[in-house]
């Protein structure tokens, strides 16, 4: 009798200890999908331009109407170059990137109205919610090269997910031009 009552036990605690994840993991916001499902755009990314920068980040902004295969290509290009090391091609200082301490992030902008929310002192010029489109992070940790890419929802869709553009930190080799 005394061994039926230990395995349930057992099996809680197998299952407590199984189910327990201990590592972090990273991302850019608290709602993501579980499987990638975006593949790489095959448009031309539209024209951004850097709007602010931080110790540790930078804001970017493109055309208010860029849709979200658009926006993807923007951060599929930001990645090729953290890959590369040629964001200096970008406009972006590929020092600043380097120096990353341990990461650097990119956020994405469409248009310039609700950029400035992440250091604007006092009222926000969007309320307050997240309103970038897409974010970019490289570095981190003993993982210099790891990166993570997302597609985010917009403020007013409460219930929608972000979208991973690829598997965070997974190996990367940017295509030759």
């Amino acid at each position: 009798m005394q061994t039926k009552l230990h395995r349930p036990l057992l099996s809680l605690a197998l299952a407590f200890t199984l189910g327990c994840n201990s590592n972090p993991v990273r991302t850019t916001s608290t709602i993501t999908t579980a499987n990638p499902t975006v593949t790489r755009p095959t448009v031309p990314p539209p024209p951004f331009k850097l709007f602010h920068q931080t110790k540790d980040s930078f804001t970017l902004v493109t055309t208010p109407a860029a849709t979200d295969v658009q926006i993807a290509a923007i951060i599929w290009q930001l990645r090729d170059a953290a890959h590369t090391r040629t964001f200096d091609k970008l406009n972006i200082p590929q020092a600043f990137v380097d120096a990353r301490d341990p990461m650097v992030w990119f956020h994405l902008y469409r248009g310039p109205k609700c950029a400035p929310e992440k250091y604007a002192d006092g009222k926000l010029p969007c309320g307050a919610a997240y309103h970038a489109a897409a974010d970019y992070t490289f570095g981190g940790g003993p993982q210099h090269d790891w990166d993570s890419g997302v597609l985010l929802p917009p403020p007013d869709q409460p219930n929608a997910h972000e979208t991973q553009l690829w598997p965070p930190g997974s190996p990367y080799q940017a295509p030759s031009h």
